[in-house]
């Protein structure tokens, strides 16, 4: 809410248990509460948007959505795609193809997503982080190692990125990657 009682949404995220509440200068019928934490970063423009689209229309079918985000609302895809993961599927057997779509990978971001729709399908999640991503190649994700990858204009990400560090993931767990 604004300092003037307007409802807006900043979209943030609360991790906090409420400390107090106590009737509202603002108006019958509200309340003020005080928390025990802070709201963490307001999420950027375009966030409700990406989380509006997941939950009204579910997983996407078409390949790329994310493409026409910048760097930090890619970040809000990821989240969404894990939000959406579809757990409990049988990773597809070692030994299989993905064809990673390689002309968007302009940031670690865009790389988190291109994997994952690689690996998953439109709107797939394969990390979104190193972590994450080791996690995701430990199986129970959607691809059993070893597999091969073969990346298509990986030269966008050479331009962007230094590729250094995926490929370094991706020879820790047997993956053979194709660049072209």
């Amino acid at each position: 809410m604004d300092t003037d009682g307007r409802v807006t949404h900043t979209f943030a995220t609360l991790r906090a248990s409420v400390a107090g509440a106590r009737p509202s200068a603002l108006g019958d019928g509200l309340l003020d509460v005080t928390f025990d934490a802070g709201i963490g970063g307001a999420m950027p423009v375009g966030a409700w948007d990406i989380w509006e689209r997941w939950r009204t229309l579910g997983r996407p079918t078409e390949p790329g959505l994310w493409t026409a985000y910048d760097r930090d609302l890619r970040h809000q895809w990821l989240g969404a795609a894990l939000r959406h993961h579809r757990h409990g599927e049988p990773d597809r057997p070692a030994g299989t193809t993905y064809h990673l779509d390689g002309r968007h990978v302009t940031d670690i971001e865009g790389f988190w997503c291109a994997i994952g729709e690689a690996v998953n399908g439109p709107g797939g999640y394969f990390g979104w982080n190193a972590s994450a991503f080791d996690d995701c190649l430990r199986g129970r994700w959607g691809a059993a190692t070893p597999f091969r990858l073969v990346w298509h204009d990986a030269e966008a990400a050479r331009t962007h990125l230094t590729l250094d560090d995926p490929m370094g993931w991706f020879e820790e767990h047997h993956v053979e990657v194709v660049l072209r």
